[in-house]
């Protein structure tokens, strides 16, 4: 029998609970769904959606210029010289092809036989969704002798499709405004994000011209070009720009096989970091897929058959491993298909079984021929891999020990770690801390129950410009590795780390700003995982401490002093000091039409007038109390969470700031000295 409770709840679920979202409804229901969220990435991911489209218009070779336009209130334009989207009526919906297109999901010219080969906008929900998560539209099309034009409102038609007037020209133009409504507060388009978005396209289309074009502001428009007639090959020149390279000529290879169109680019430079794009119908498939996998199997295979061949490798056991020939490689794969399986409506991993084969026959075939025929390039390929195999087996026993050494094997933590006393990882956070005397205040001022201190005495190894093995000689890496818990390497596992936030913690100044910076590369080279989860900080201690009677704030930057001093400055004037400092270090300030005033003394505090005003130089210069209320305090601190949000371009800056090669760096300082303003020295 059913009892009388199940009877109850039975009542309360009937058939009218059942909520069916029509239309474009379940995109503005769940946006995150089909944008992948709705923060600063699903906003372009807007663009990219209009852009693929045209995109797909040029690798079925009907369309060769492509403009995105960036206008002001966030409105953006995407046009292009295609076949335009048809405006006939469509015999299943019986309305408009081009108002079917564009409120109806699953619905588009990719999943037919005809019209397109290869698309990467194959879901068929690209265009349709942006007109669902936009506050308007505008769909003009150019095609038939005409120009056909429908408006959308939050994605439903404000009208029928209308002619316009007549046209020669073909192609489709939209503009939209995302709907502020449902994208977060305070994102906004961005002209780098795009520029790379856009160059990539070019790279990975060739022949097809993309115009960018920022008219936000009226005095500062920005108009950029691409066009690349070597594809992919002019990628991997531009990938290595600044670097030393080991292969003058850079290898290349296109092939159709079965349907599955594959290209491939690769060259060597003098570096320890891997760098391989791949793509699958001209979506960045930042996982990786099959492609990847066949990849980099027939590049181990061919590697290890023509060194054997060749005498660069004299036993089996010195076989090169993957990680050997993939050490200081850039390459791009890019492949083209009709049926494309990808993993999400983000595309971030192609699942099509049969391309990891098509991808190992090409590659393999075309550059066992490119070694041969080229043996000088071969030479210096061979000769890094063989070298890199060296100093990896030279590595292992010094990598082994540090790893021996983790608190997880059981054996003592560094002596200078004053560690907290928490064992749950997902509470406890670790302050990387320059110098001994700041780690004394931190130590003081901390909280021990949750808050770890590690001081760092000097500078760190540059490890951009360091093997592994003379990397982990260096003590205060070393002891950090320990720390950490992780691993190294192989051996890396994250789910080992012993605290869920690590905190960089130096001074303000231009030493602190080089030991944050050696630790970011060491980080970002060795322990990318850590930043890609978003457990890297960087703490910002306050740059001023000011003073008005019993009244203290703490000013983190110029514009915060400025602010604060603004304010106090707006105070009745009988509680302003009168008179004028005859102290000429400590001129007078004009903040906000009223008299401040104040003077800057490092480390010291002195009182002029009734405001003080002390500049920290460093952290040691805070007594305990102060760094915990102003940088260690979760309820008031300041922090900057790293994140890894253009890894190409994270690279680059890397390569020039902490490389080699002299003269890139030299140039980015030549270019940028003037925009620096105050340097500590």
């Amino acid at each position: 029998m059913v009892s009388a409770q199940k009877q109850n709840l039975s009542a309360s679920y009937r058939a009218r609970d059942i909520t069916v979202l029509e239309g474009l409804e379940p995109v503005q229901k769940r946006p995150g769904m089909y944008i992948g969220s709705t923060g600063v990435d699903g906003l372009h991911h807007l663009i990219w959606e209009v852009l693929d489209n045209s995109i797909d218009e040029a690798m079925a070779g009907y369309c060769d210029r492509i403009e995105i336009i960036l206008e002001a209130n966030n409105i953006i334009t995407v046009q292009d010289n295609g076949r335009g989207i048809p405006v006939e009526k469509h015999h299943q919906t019986k309305k408009s092809a081009l108002e079917t297109v564009m409120t109806m999901l699953h619905a588009g010219g990719k999943f037919g036989s005809g019209s397109y080969k290869v698309s990467g906008g194959l879901h068929g929900v690209g265009v349709s969704v942006v007109n669902a998560l936009s506050k308007w539209l505008k769909a003009e099309v150019h095609r038939d002798g005409g120009i056909y034009r429908q408006e959308y409102e939050r994605g439903k038609p404000k009208n029928k499709v209308r002619k316009m007037g007549a046209s020669d020209d073909t192609g489709t133009v939209i503009s939209f405004e995302p709907d502020w409504e449902i994208f977060d507060k305070g994102v906004q388009f961005s002209w780098s994000t795009i520029l790379k978005h856009a160059r990539q396209q070019a790279y990975l289309t060739k022949g097809v011209r993309i115009i960018i074009c920022d008219e936000r502001r009226e005095s500062k428009r920005k108009n950029y070009q691409f066009y690349f007639e070597g594809g992919i090959k002019s990628y991997v020149y531009f990938l290595n720009q600044g670097k030393e390279v080991k292969n003058e000529k850079i290898f290349y290879a296109e092939k159709e096989v079965g349907g599955v169109n594959v290209e491939i680019a690769l060259q060597y430079f003098e570096g320890y970091k891997e760098h391989i794009f791949t793509f699958a119908n001209n979506i960045h498939t930042v996982e990786g897929g099959t492609h990847l996998t066949g990849f980099r199997a027939s590049l181990t295979r061919v590697l290890n058959d023509y060194g054997r061949k060749n005498n660069y490798l004299k036993e089996k056991e010195d076989n090169l491993s993957g990680d050997d020939v993939r050490e200081g490689l850039t390459a791009v794969v890019s492949v083209k298909l009709k049926n494309p399986q990808f993993e999400g409506q983000t595309k971030a991993k192609l699942g099509n079984a049969e391309v990891r084969g098509i991808v190992d026959n090409v590659l393999g075939e075309a550059f066992i021929e490119y070694l041969e025929s080229n043996p000088k390039d071969a030479e210096m390929i061979l000769g890094k891999c063989v070298l890199t195999a060296q100093a990896r087996r030279a590595a292992r026993a010094a990598r082994e020990t540090v790893i021996r050494k983790g608190v997880l094997d059981g054996l003592t933590l560094p002596g200078k770690l004053a560690d907290c006393s928490s064992r749950d990882s997902s509470k406890s956070e670790l302050y990387l801390v320059e110098g001994d005397s700041a780690g004394g205040s931190a130590k003081q001022g901390r909280d021990r129950r949750f808050q770890a201190i590690l001081p760092l005495r000097g500078k760190i190894l540059n490890v951009e410009k360091a093997r592994i093995e003379k990397m982990l000689k260096n003590n205060e890496i070393r002891i950090l590795i320990t720390a950490l818990g992780t691993g190294l390497g192989e051996h890396f596992d994250l789910s080992r780390l012993r605290y869920d936030r690590i905190i960089i913690m130096t001074d303000a100044d231009v030493d602190g700003a080089h030991i944050r910076t050696l630790l970011l590369t060491l980080f970002y080279r060795y322990f990318e995982e850590i930043i890609q989860k978003g457990h890297l900080y960087v703490a910002q201690p306050p740059l001023y401490r000011i003073q008005k009677g019993s009244r203290v704030e703490y000013a983190y930057t110029d514009r915060d002093k400025a602010e604060i001093l603004g304010n106090l400055s707006r105070e009745p004037k009988d509680k302003i000091a009168k008179g004028k400092i005859e102290d000429s270090e400590a001129p007078s300030r004009e903040i906000a039409g009223k008299l401040i005033t104040g003077v800057e003394v490092e480390g010291k505090e002195r009182r002029k007038g009734n405001v003080r005003i002390q500049r920290y130089k460093g952290l040691g210069e805070m007594n305990p109390e102060q760094l915990w209320e102003t940088t260690m305090n979760p309820e008031n601190r300041v922090m900057w969470q790293i994140k890894l949000e253009d890894a190409e371009m994270a690279d680059q800056t890397f390569e020039t700031l902490m490389g080699i090669e002299v003269a890139p760096r030299k140039k980015f300082i030549q270019t940028h000295a003037k925009k620096v303003k105050n340097l500590d020295i």
